[in-house]
């Protein structure tokens, strides 16, 4: 299967070349300053550059040399347009149109036969045809085996009928389809001689090629406004005796025959398996994108803002230089990095799983379901809230919507509805963690991702001064020990519920809020721990390496920082050490603070792209909000309410005078 693209790109510019395409020979020269050196020189280099300019230009060489060395480690990947255009407002700011077309192509590609991918991707990837994924339920969500649509097997004629027997059963969100979309994916209940063999997925063409209207038997339409993706239209679909042939419906794995038999080649839960897929590329391309977007804006716009004044006598400071805008942008930076490298992490693992699947071999399946489940939920949670939190830090103009910041929430907020909300996400995860619990403690073999279940490892932690915490191995056993400590407590709990006579969905159901902790803790354990064994990885780069470590220690710190309670509950972490702690955690904030602009930087985010008043590369913030304000249609316009409403009113009052 292609492997798919980092979300990281390069930061490497010519020399000479500034990537707004503005001063070439200032920004060459700027190249070679340091942030301590004051020479006259420098400084009148310094004074033909804007304030985001002298920013970052002093450190813009370590800069292209840390992401130059980091492509060798993963840290390369697409380009995303020219930077010179540095126009606001374009006419396409938003996403490009047919996410759900691709997949579409995942879902036959994954789960359909050589033959149908050899028929179907063909026209898909040359657009013969537009694709959508009709999955969701007007009555049924992330409860897949509840899904109501039904397909029948009709032997005569060799086709499957396919019906909407309820209004619940509508199909109701599908991306593209409200419009778009000439076919769909559509997972229905499988009968065959009035036996339901569960949900299977088939190829049914919902508009014709001609003319796009309508084919018979289909419903379909746009269900109407919502909090964001106005520029997608997410229909309803409703299926009234609809035939497709036999063919049609995705057999690498199960296949109904003609006579009616049903033959299945492997799990049945490979039917979920495209949800798993798309759960994984979704923190890649939907949530890791917009919190480096808004990482950009906000750290770029907080050092162009300056607020009262640091020291009597000098001039305002940049707030940036505050350590409560350090506090509340840094550690969404280290996070932005830290799900970069937990977004590798899973995908190696799903390359891994699906060569396992090819070979016939499903034993992965459980653990993909839950980590694509569980990294889905606790991700997109994370960066939702630190969206808001760049919104917030930027004051009254990130209100704006020019300053490119409100469009990421409402986009990323959805993130965390949608291919499963998280809740039940994370509550699946912590049915395979319960199950891998139990299994370990009685020696039976469990995945590697959580063979550490096993090695409990009762104690305290061992630190004796503030720097210990800057040791990975010291704050890695602290994650450990807490994930160990939730998950083995709520296993204990639920099975003691069992045995004192509850039935088992009634504890699992008293158990949920525990679970829900459990199954954070493990995943916010991994993260670390592979944000860790990164950085390791980068010893013989210790240009990078540097960076990168205190990146992750900001990472780690903060998660204990902020959840102290939960370290704290057992006396794994005492009171003391955790003030140890928080003095870490502090203090680098200063240090990750002279590297903020250039890590930003690195992103590679054009100004085109970024969309952002705040956050654009020449730092020139005042001047672009006053000029992208001029163009809105109420500053170019006579405005309609005059007449109608504001001259009587004004003029009856005058008389009145």
């Amino acid at each position: 299967m292609q492997k798919h693209p980092r979300a990281w790109v390069k930061l490497r510019w010519p020399r000479g070349q500034g990537p707004c395409g503005g001063d070439t020979r200032s920004v060459a020269q700027a190249e070679q300053l340091s942030l301590q050196d004051g020479s006259a020189g420098d400084r009148q280099v310094l004074a033909g550059l804007s304030p985001r300019q002298r920013e970052s230009r002093p450190r813009q060489r370590e800069a292209n040399s840390l992401l130059q060395r980091g492509k060798a480690h993963g840290l390369a990947g697409r380009r995303r347009g020219a930077h010179s255009d540095t126009e606001g407002s374009g006419a396409l700011s938003g996403d490009v149109a047919f996410l759900l077309h691709r997949i579409f192509m995942r879902s036959i590609s994954v789960l359909g036969s050589d033959k149908q991918i050899a028929k179907w991707i063909p026209l898909a990837s040359q657009f013969q045809l537009i694709g959508s994924y009709a999955q969701t339920e007007l009555g049924h969500g992330t409860y897949l085996q509840g899904l109501e649509t039904t397909a029948v097997f009709d032997i005569a004629t060799q086709e499957f009928i396919l019906n909407t027997p309820k209004i619940s059963a509508m199909k109701w969100w599908p991306g593209d389809m409200g419009r778009s979309a000439t076919h769909t994916v559509v997972f229905a209940q499988l009968y065959i001689h009035g036996k339901c063999y569960g949900m299977h997925p088939f190829i049914v063409q919902i508009r014709s090629l001609q003319d796009h209207s309508l084919c018979p038997g289909i419903i379909a339409g746009d269900i109407g406004p919502k909090m964001s993706f106005e520029h997608i239209d997410n229909g309803y679909l409703m299926l009234q005796n609809v035939r497709v042939p036999r063919e049609n419906m995705l057999n690498k794995f199960c296949e109904v025959q003609p006579d009616g038999t049903y033959a299945r080649r492997g799990s049945q839960q490979i039917n979920y398996f495209t949800m798993t897929t798309v759960r994984i590329s979704l923190i890649s391309d939907e949530v890791l994108i917009p919190l480096m977007k808004a990482c950009t804006i906000a750290v770029r716009y907080s050092v162009v803002r300056r607020q009262s004044k640091l020291k009597p006598g000098e001039e305002e400071a940049k707030i940036l230089d505050y350590q409560t805008q350090q506090e509340k942008l840094l550690p969404q930076l280290a996070a932005a990095y830290a799900f970069h490298f937990i977004n590798n992490y899973l995908q190696e693992l799903f390359e891994k799983g699906y060569r396992e699947v090819q070979r016939k071999n499903f034993d992965t399946l459980p653990e993909l379901h839950a980590f694509s489940s569980g990294f889905k939920a606790m991700v997109s949670q994370y960066c939702t809230s630190a969206v808001e939190i760049c919104l917030r830090a930027c004051g009254g103009h990130g209100y704006s919507l020019l300053s490119g910041l409100p469009s990421l929430y409402t986009k990323i907020l959805a993130s965390c509805i949608y291919e499963g909300e998280n809740t039940v996400l994370l509550l699946q995860a912590a049915r395979f963690l319960n199950k891998c619990f139990v299994a370990a403690s009685a020696g039976r073999p469990v995945p590697p991702s959580v063979t550490y279940l096993a090695a409990v490892k009762p104690g305290k932690c061992p630190a004796n001064k503030k720097s210990d915490f800057l040791s990975p191995h010291i704050y890695t056993e602290a994650y450990q020990h807490t994930a160990v400590r939730l998950v083995s407590s709520t296993a204990a709990k639920l099975q003691d519920l069992i045995q004192s006579g509850v039935k088992k969905h009634d504890a699992w159901n008293q158990c949920t809020v525990q679970l829900v902790q459990a199954a954070k803790a493990h995943c916010h354990y991994i993260t670390v721990k592979n944000f860790a064994e990164t950085v390791e990885k980068l010893k013989t780069e210790a240009g990078i390496q540097k960076v990168m470590k205190h990146l992750c220690d900001l990472f780690a710190l903060h998660g204990i920082f902020s959840n102290a309670g939960v370290f704290l509950h057992d006396g794994y972490i005492s009171g003391a050490q955790m003030d140890m702690v928080t003095a870490s955690y502090l203090d680098l904030l200063a240090v990750i603070r002279k590297d903020a602009v250039p890590l930003v930087d690195a992103f590679d985010f054009t100004d085109k792209n970024l969309n952002s008043a705040l956050g654009s590369y020449d730092g020139q913030v005042y001047q672009r909000l006053y000029e992208w304000a001029q163009k809105s249609p109420t500053n170019t316009q006579v405005n309609p309410a005059y007449e109608r409403y504001l001259k009587p009113l004004l003029h009856n009052m005058r008389s009145k005078i």
